[in-house]
Parts: structure tokens; C-alpha cells; sequence
């Protein structure tokens, strides 16, 4: 299992679009993707889950992927909604 702390620098947050984008760029991994914010987890391929989380700009996400292409994963996720590390991996 992986995670990453990531600062979300989209202008826009995690709006409909962006979640729908994210939501399909984690369903081509075999691994599991979840998003934490403020106590809340969610599935990171499911459209409302990532629309739940209502992070906008400079809001803070844990990116956490298990499974075989874990890292892979992570990575892209991380390049998608933010640039900003803020934690370890």
C-alpha cells in the first residue's frame, strides 16, 4: 500500500469535470484508489465518491492505492490533481 499527501492545484478543485476525469483515469488501474479528506474515504473510480470529498483549490488529499500497479497509480493520480507534495510517501 502507497499514499501521498497532495495539495490540489487545480483552479477549479475537484469540480464535475475534474472528478469525472479523475474517476476514469483511476478505473484503468487494477489497484484499489481511495481519496481521504477530513476523515472521509472514498473509492477514488466512483464519480460521486470524488464529487463527496468537495475539495477545492489548495484543499489537502491523501492519495492511497494497494494492489498491483500501485505505484503507477499514484503517480498519475498525483500529476492529475496536484503538483504540490505535502507529505511522504
Amino acid at each position: 500500500m502507497r499514499e501521498r499527501e497532495v495539495e490540489i492545484v487545480i483552479k477549479a478543485g475537484l469540480d464535475a469535470p475534474a472528478s469525472a476525469k479523475l474517476a476514469r483515469v483511476a478505473a484503468t488501474y487494477r489497484c484499489e484508489v481511495s481519496l481521504m479528506r477530513h476523515g472521509r474515504k472514498v473509492n477514488a473510480k466512483s464519480l460521486m465518491g470524488v464529487m463527496m470529498l468537495v475539495a477545492g483549490e489548495g484543499s489537502r488529499i491523501v492519495i492511497e492505492t494497494d494492489g498491483p500497479d500501485e505505484v503507477e497509480a499514484l503517480d498519475a493520480i498525483a500529476m492529475l490533481i496536484g503538483s504540490r507534495v505535502v507529505g511522504t510517501e
